[in-house]
């Protein structure tokens, strides 16, 4: 509509120029006529008075008595004056005769005259007698061929009538719609004698030079704005058709948009999907199978906050790429930011599919490099085919998707068939996830502690705090199952704070002000900005002292953004809380990041305790940490202690603190009794270690106190308790919230 209302004021424009540069030509046709008109009069005007001058002048010189032959005297014309400089050429001489002249012989003489004049020819004398006038065709010039004679006929007739009708001056000076002359102008120039027309000379009048300059000027004017018009009129179009190929343009770009994704060039969902449902119609009836990929980069976030978002873009661009190549004519799709789909409607069979999976996975052990970075590409893939989704699009992409929840959840980098048990196991998860967003109203969850002691004298030190979740039907869940839920359905940071607030009122009211809780914060719950403040709030409503309490982090938190980390953990330290960094050595960088923020205690991982003594590599690393540590200042505590052996090898390398199974086991210590009977039991367990003399001394009671309490922030503790009568290993730490 926009484009119309433009073309038609342009449109309107050029009208009205047009018009006003016919009403100029209308103008400059109407005086050019006016003026040629005008011209002719005049020279009919002066033909006639020099022929009347002339035939006077004869009359008398043959009165004169003494006449003789007369000198060749030139005729001096006053049409001559309208020659210009031509005006001196003198026309040919002629004799008079004595006697008067008759009429017919001085006109003669006189058209003589006229021939000497470039101006002005003869075309014809007519004589009027009583009843008609007749054109007297044997005056016509020669050189006026007949056709030409015919042609003026006409035209001498209306001067004639306009003779004989007394119209002054009658003259036909020829036009057209063009303003140019088409033909001889002629002129009508009466013959009178005693005051009476007798006749008429019909003369041929050259106007060639008559108003040409002004005729020119007007001309030229009407071209120049002419050719105005045309060149606004073309840069009009020029502009118009501009905008129009950048609006084309613009509407191909959002056309192709509106189908592809920006950044990887590939198909969109909405494409994807009208594929899909026409490959099941056409599948459905040839009687054939189809099949579908749902592909998820794993740690993708961690690109993104590790390397930058634009190398992220770079890293998606790399991918698309590769699942373009080995999927070939294969439709390849972006879903999301980073889910793709692949439709696979040709060799559809489990075989084929099967080795085109396994074909993307290896495609992706060759790392892209960035930014002269090596970023090694990790995939997921969930796959299912139609017969196994009632051919319904919705349910094949769930399917699918159900598939590749696996694949995600079994390690990463692999590819997961679709199953019928992965309903069931859906729907558990749907129900454990709607129970669970009613557990922290219900107050389902509870806390459990693992002590800590000092290896030196084996004195009770604090706490690690421990999430379970009781649930009224289901009895204890381990976090290994709800905190993946929790984390998918983004329940995480309100868990997580639950535990630090819970953590940290308990262990305020403990006796024993000496002891420390310490609660895990995972990256699934680790907000730069508001970790801080989640933590202040905590200490603040429950009044425990910032010293008693340690933040947990792991590796893996200081990958995603180390100088927000950093920050935050620093904002933490300032409080007075300590920081702990847990698995030590299991991550990526781990010396990088001590040299970039002081660490009040590290955590070496159960996997190298368990293996103490029995592995030089281990024992040499659990070394080389502890002496790390001394020389840093920093704690070492040692997990996953379950034997006296691992409790004298660890006190020979000069590790400051242990925790495990064989110091005491997660307990709850949500009242009195409770820490009380857990203390009881941790103290006859510390008096049944076998120390050495030098120690031996050194054993004291554990003191009264209340139970400590749960290390949160969604983290699930080295050693959790193995479920009520189990006495196997005890679960592997999953870091929540």
């Amino acid at each position: 509509m926009r484009n119309f209302r433009t073309l038609l004021g342009i449109l309107t424009g050029f009208t009205v120029v047009v018009g006003f540069a016919a009403a100029i030509h209308t103008a400059n046709v109407f005086f050019s006529q006016a003026i040629y008109t005008r011209d002719a009069q005049e020279a009919t005007r002066r033909i006639e008075r020099d022929l009347q001058d002339y035939m006077q002048q004869r009359r008398i010189d043959a009165a004169e008595q003494n006449s003789k032959p007369l000198a060749e005297q030139p005729l001096r014309l006053s049409i001559d004056s309208l020659e210009g400089d031509r005006a001196a050429r003198r026309a040919p001489a002629i004799r008079f005769h004595p006697a008067p002249p008759s009429t017919e012989l001085t006109v003669t003489e006189f058209m003589g005259h006229l021939e000497g004049n470039e101006l002005v020819a003869t075309v014809a004398i007519v004589w009027f007698d009583e009843k008609a006038p007749a054109v007297d065709t044997s005056t016509i010039l020669p050189r006026l061929p007949e056709p030409q004679i015919a042609q003026m006929m006409p035209r001498v007739d209306r001067l004639l009538s306009g003779v004989l009708g007394n119209t002054a001056l009658p003259v036909d000076v020829p036009s057209n719609y063009l303003g140019r002359r088409d033909g001889t102008t002629l002129l009508a120039v009466p013959i009178r004698e005693n005051h009476a027309v007798t006749g008429a000379m019909i003369l041929s009048y050259n106007q060639e030079m008559t108003g040409l300059f002004l005729n020119d000027v007007i001309r030229i004017g009407i071209a120049v704005m002419m050719a105005m018009v045309f060149a606004a009129m073309g840069l009009a179009a020029f502009f118009v058709w501009s905008r129009f190929r950048d609006r084309l343009h613009a509407s191909k770009t959002i056309q192709f948009l509106a189908h592809h994704d920006a950044l990887t060039g590939l198909p969109n969902r909405t494409v994807f999907s009208t594929k899909l449902n026409e490959a099941l119609r056409l599948a459905h009836a040839k009687a054939t199978n189809i099949a579908v990929m749902l592909i998820d980069v794993d740690k993708f976030k961690d690109v993104n906050d590790t390397h930058g978002h634009a190398a992220g873009d770079l890293f998606l661009q790399v991918i698309a790429d590769r699942l373009s190549s080995v999927f070939g004519d294969h439709l390849v799709a972006r879903l999301s930011g980073d889910e793709f789909a692949v439709l696979i409607a040709r060799d559809s069979t489990r075989k084929a599919v099967t080795k085109l999976a396994a074909t993307m996975i290896a495609a992706t052990k060759i790392p892209t490099r960035i930014d002269g970075k090596d970023i090694q590409i990790s995939l997921s893939i969930g796959v299912a085919q139609a017969t196994e989704a009632a051919w319904r699009s919705s349910r094949l992409l769930h399917c699918a998707d159900l598939a590749l929840y696996r694949a995600k959840h079994s390690g990463r980098s692999t590819y997961v068939w679709y199953s019928p048990d992965m309903d069931a196991d859906a729907q558990k998860r749907k129900m454990l996830e709607a129970d669970l967003r009613n557990a922290l109203k219900q107050d389902e969850f509870r806390l459990l502690y693992q002590p800590q002691f000092s290896l030196s004298d084996l004195r009770l030190t604090g706490y690690e705090t421990l999430l379970r979740w009781e649930h009224p039907e289901r009895g204890t869940i381990s976090p290994t199952v709800f905190i993946p839920i929790a984390e998918d359905a983004g329940l995480i940071e309100e868990i997580g704070s639950w535990v630090l607030n819970r953590a940290c009122h308990e262990a305020a009211r403990w006796r024993d002000t000496s002891l420390t809780v310490a609660v895990n914060v995972s990256p699934a719950q680790f907000s730069p900005g508001k970790t801080e403040q989640r933590v202040a709030d905590a200490l603040k409503a429950s009044g425990l002292a910032p010293e008693r309490l340690e933040i947990e982090i792991t590796e893996s938190l200081l990958i995603s953004d180390t100088e927000a980390v950093v920050k935050t953990l620093s904002s933490i330290r300032q409080m007075g809380a300590s920081v702990a960094m847990d698995d030590f050595g299991t991550g990526y960088s781990s010396l990088s990041y001590l040299s970039r923020f002081p660490f009040d205690t590290i955590k070496i991982d159960r996997s190298f305790v368990a293996t103490v003594g029995k592995n030089p590599t281990t024992d040499a690393i659990i070394a080389s940490i502890v002496g790390l540590g001394r020389s840093l200042g920093v704690t070492i505590t040692a997990e996953g202690v379950e034997n006296e052996d691992q409790v004298t090898l660890l006190r020979a390398a000069g590790c400051d603190k242990v925790q495990g199974f064989l110091f005491g086991r997660p307990m709850d210590l949500s009242d009195k009794t409770a820490h009380h009977n857990a203390a009881l039991a941790q103290q006859a367990k510390r008096d049944a270690l076998l120390l050495p003399p030098a120690l031996g001394e050194a054993k004291t009671a554990l003191p009264e106190q209340e139970p400590p309490a749960l290390d949160v922030a969604g983290g699930i503790s080295p050693e959790t308790e193995a479920t009520a009568g189990e006495e196997a290993a005890p679960e592997r730490r999953s870091n929540v919230a």
